[in-house]
């Protein structure tokens, strides 16, 4: 550093002046850096996510989040993928026993040796990210994008506890989750994620649920649930959004053994998802059972 009565007190200060000016701009540059980083990071968790290899996206969704770029699509998609962890230790490849009785459900969870960890993990997350979407919330009730992930994370935990586990319970969480969503498409009828969700609400209590219970969770209806899913693969978005939107499709026309269909939309998604070992297998199937 020069000394300040060699140069002069003015050239000094500016030459202060320039310094925090590089070190500001330095400062900007690295920033830029880590959050492209991240966001590139979040983005390959999503790609891995929606080819099925859903222990790697947990991993790099948990990687993509720091104390500064902490947030609520993180919290989603990695408790989305341990949820798709569990139901496939749980329930079988495509869900082959996700209608087993909920005491053979809780003789499997007894004999999983992965699935206490994972339920932590999972729990720990809809936890700390329901928790930020509250204080988000708090200071702007309105928000679109906060309210639709607090209802997708309730969504999130009311499936694990009704699918895989084979508990009655999470009847909080799936009020909130409907009443937020709910407020998503009361303002934005195009929102496509929250009327995938949305739909899903509707199609699980339609064809889940028996008829006083689909009464006192305010009903549901599976052809509307079709419907919705429907438009939102109509409605322009992101590349992810419109995904979820077709894998959500075709999930719904294998429950409905519409099988025609649901090949169209899955030769869609191979196209798209190549590594998709869940798509891809079904597609075998589908191409063993024509060539009988």
């Amino acid at each position: 550093m020069l000394h300040p009565l060699r140069v002069g007190l003015p050239h000094f200060h500016a030459l202060s002046l320039r310094v925090r000016a590089l070190s500001t701009i330095a400062l900007v540059a690295i920033a830029g850096v880590v959050a492209t980083a991240s966001t590139s990071t979040f983005t390959d968790a999503q790609r891995l996510f929606y080819n099925a290899r859903y222990e790697a996206a947990a991993a790099l969704a948990l990687d993509s989040r720091t104390a500064e770029t902490a947030d609520l699509a993180s919290y989603e998609l990695r408790s989305s993928a341990i949820l798709f962890q569990l139901k496939a230790l749980l329930e079988g490849p495509n869900g082959r026993d996700a209608d087993r009785k909920d005491t053979d459900k809780k003789e499997k969870l007894k004999a999983c040796v992965p699935c206490p960890e994972l339920i932590e993990a999972f729990s720990d997350d809809v936890r700390r990210g329901r928790a930020l979407a509250r204080t988000m919330l708090a200071a702007d009730p309105g928000d679109e994008s906060t309210l639709f992930f607090l209802g997708k994370l309730d969504l999130n935990y009311v499936w694990l506890q009704l699918g895989p586990l084979g508990h009655r319970t999470g009847w909080d969480e799936y009020w909130e989750a409907r009443h937020s969503l709910d407020a998503v498409l009361k303002a934005n009828p195009r929102h496509v994620r929250a009327l995938v969700a949305r739909a899903w609400i509707d199609y699980i209590v339609d064809t889940k649920m028996p008829w006083g219970t689909r009464w006192l969770l305010g009903g549901g209806n599976k052809k509307r649930a079709l419907a919705s899913v429907r438009q939102a693969i109509q409605i322009e978005s992101d590349f992810f959004s419109h995904s979820e939107a077709e894998f959500a499709l075709w999930n719904m026309l294998v429950r409905e053994r519409d099988i025609p269909q649901a090949t169209i939309v899955a030769r869609r998604l191979a196209l798209g998802f190549p590594e998709n070992h869940e798509v891809a297998a079904y597609l075998q199937a589908r191409d063993a059972t024509t060539r009988r």
